[in-house]
This record gives C-alpha cells, structure tokens and sequence, in this order.
C-alpha cells in the first residue's frame, strides 16, 4: 500500500468537497476582547473575533489573570505528575470543592479537558456497569459518542430532545437492568435547550441514569452560574453533571460532579484519569478565581444575553436568515460547504472580522453555517459592522435571505 498516496486523496478530497479545515494564526490581545491580532503572509492586522468560546471573556478578566500570575510565583508551571503521583496540587482540590457545590452535588473530579472528561466518564461507568445500556441523544458531542462507543457497552441512539422516543425505548429494557441516559443541556450548533426534567421524569421512571453535558452553559445560567440545570430548579435529579472550564469560565479543564460515590468510581477505574499528567496549577487557579467571580456576580450572565438578543435581532432586521435559537447561540444558514467558506473568507479578507465556517461533519450535509457566540464585550459597533459586511456578503453571493 502507498501510505503517503492514501493521506494525500483523502485530504484532496475533503478540499473537493469543501470541508478542509483552516486554522486561523491568531494572538488574543489581552485587555481587548474580543479583537485579536492575525498572522498571515508574513504580515499581522488586527481583526474581530465572532466565534470564540469564551462566551464572557473571562479568559482576560483581571481576576483571572491575577490568580494565574500567583500561582505560577508560588507553584511553578506544571503540576509534576499525575494526580496519584505527587501531581495532586491543594488548587485542584480548592477547584474541586468549588464545583461540586457550584452543582449542589457532594464532589467533583478534575479532568485536563471537557472532551476528556466525556470520554473518560462515559466509557468507565458504560464498561463496569454490569449490562449497561447508554441511550443517548442523537446531537450528542463527539466526546461523548467517543466515550460511549469505546465502553462497548450497548447503546441506544434516541430522538433529540425526544422524552417520548426515550420512554419507548427504555420500556424495552427491565427495571432492574442497568441504565444511562446522556444528554447535553445546550446544544452548540442549534443553539437548543434540552427538556431536562421530562427527560429526568423518564429517566426516573426506568430507574435509569442521568448524565448532562452542560459545556456550553455553565457559567452562563442559573442564579450563581451552574448552568441550565439550575437554572431550572433540576440539578438534584442529574446523577451526573459534565462541564468545561474552558468557555465561559475562560481557562482549561473539564470535571464531571455527582456523589461521592460516584465521583470516587470514577476517579479509582478511570484509565484516562489515572494515568494523565495533572491540570497545571496555574489553570487550576486560574479556574478557581472564573468560578468563584461568577457565582457572585450576574454582570456578565445579563449583558451576555443582552448582547446575543441584541445581535439576533440585527441579523434578522437585515433579512439573514438566523436559525430560531433560545440560548446565546447564533446560527446564521448558508446551506452549502463552499460557499460558507467563501462566506468567511470575504469576511477575513474584506472586512477583518473573524468567523469559522461550520460544516459536515460537524452539521448534517446541508445544513451548513456560521455559528456566531456574542460576548458582553461586543460594542453596539461592531454588531452594526458584521450585520452590514454578512449583508454586502449575501446580495455579493446571491445567497437566501430568512424567509
């Protein structure tokens, strides 16, 4: 076989159908979210950045930073092993407290992302659980289809958001066998919210698992930031709670929390907790100090949702067609792979304003976007600048406008 031929079709083909991916070389200015400086063709411009994760900007947040700074000066760089072998820093386990009581739940387990956290859950309590069967969304992240296929355990794809299809499908499985049901609160693609307490409700009457994915809102919902399980009065019924450190609390890391019990199963059996490098304690900090700021603090939460309605209602005005949304996603259609590239690039190019295409496989085959995340540091300006530039970019293109 001619292994070097082989790789250079398949990326010849994913740049036939439009789909290669592009890293964009950029440098965050600190102090100046949510413009950064990109590096191209040897020369440097500063540009706007419409589809960053860290939803609040508190990745330069001065509390962070300062927490950072301290903790590098007293603990060094990284965390010196494991967390079994002398890697266990007390600022992972001050972070750990923080977000077991974030959820309202009795412990938490630090991970050195959400993807892994995912992966690493799913896949230890699928493959110990005796006759495990996982049901999971049909949007669920590729984390945690990673987690649940690399457990072998059985599993039963559900209709999304569909507590019906869910009750169908755990009827035909006895009460007393064990059961998972993963889902994920905010869908970041549709920007949806999940059903939680009737798919709870169902889960319940299985004598099944819950396990709630809550990346995308986490710091964002609820009354000190714990996301849209809290925020609906829920979170006592999630026998799981999966989040990230990395978007709205602006660091790295994720963490599942859930009992003690639980917690401490996943921690003893877990591969990919064992036997990784610990969370550098300047993460950790930094992570501790983005926590324990929003849990205190509803400034940013308002002006976020402040800013994602304001911005909507912009998009729509112009007559670009925004895919309904109730969380602070914004999806604007394009409906082809190309031409959603060709939309981004003009939008680099002619307008410094920056935004990643989304394609398949991300998004089904037609169904291709933008996947716009306003921050509370988006000024009425630059709102106003892309809701022009997508305008010009649209008649340029003769792309569909919203119905």
């Amino acid at each position: 076989m001619n292994y070097e031929e082989f790789f250079r079709n398949k990326i010849r083909n994913l740049h036939e159908e439009g789909r290669y991916r592009i890293f964009a070389d950029l440098e965050r200015q600190s102090g100046n979210f949510p413009v950064a400086t990109v590096h191209r063709d040897g020369e440097t411009r500063d540009i706007v950045v419409w589809c960053s994760n860290d939803y609040l900007g508190m990745g330069q947040n001065r509390v962070v930073l300062d927490a950072i700074h301290e903790a590098i000066d007293k603990c060094g760089a990284g965390a010196g092993g494991t967390r079994n072998i002398s890697g266990t820093n007390h600022y992972h386990v001050l972070l750990e407290k923080e977000l077991a009581e974030l959820h309202g739940k009795e412990s938490a387990l630090l991970f050195t992302s959400g993807f892994v956290s995912n992966l690493a859950a799913l896949h230890t309590l699928g493959s110990l659980l005796p006759d495990c069967v996982i049901f999971s969304d049909e949007l669920n992240h590729a984390s945690m289809i990673d987690g649940i296929r690399s457990s072998r355990t059985e599993k039963k794809i559900f209709k999304h958001n569909d507590p019906h299809d869910l009750d169908r499908q755990l009827s035909q499985y006895p009460k007393n066998q064990a059961k998972l049901v993963a889902f994920e609160s905010v869908y970041s693609m549709d920007g949806d919210i999940a059903p939680i307490a009737e798919l709870c409700d169902v889960a319940d009457a299985h004598n099944a698992m819950t396990y709630l994915d809550e990346v995308h809102a986490v710091g964002l919902y609820g009354a000190n930031g714990g996301g849209v399980s809290q925020r609906d009065g829920v979170a006592h019924r999630l026998t799981v709670i999966e989040g990230t450190l990395a978007k709205a609390f602006g660091v790295m890391g994720g963490y599942v929390a859930a009992s003690s019990s639980v917690v401490d199963f996943i921690r003893s059996y877990s591969s990919a907790f064992i036997f990784t490098t610990a969370l550098s304690p300047a993460l950790a900090a930094g992570a501790l100090a983005s926590v324990r700021h929003l849990r205190n603090s509803e400034v940013e939460r308002a002006r976020h949702q402040e800013r994602a309605a304001t911005l909507k209602r912009r998009l729509m005005a112009a007559g670009l067609p925004v895919m309904q949304s109730p969380s602070h996603i914004v999806p604007v259609l394009v409906g082809d792979p190309t031409l959603c590239r060709n939309v981004t690039d003009l939008l680099m190019d002619r307008y410094d304003i920056y935004v990643q295409p989304i394609n398949y496989p991300t998004v089904p085959r037609g169904t291709e976007r933008l996947r716009l995340t306003p921050s509370p540091l988006h000024t009425d300006e630059q709102i106003d600048a892309l809701t022009s530039a997508l305008g010009e970019i649209w008649h340029d293109l003769g792309l569909k406008q919203a119905a």
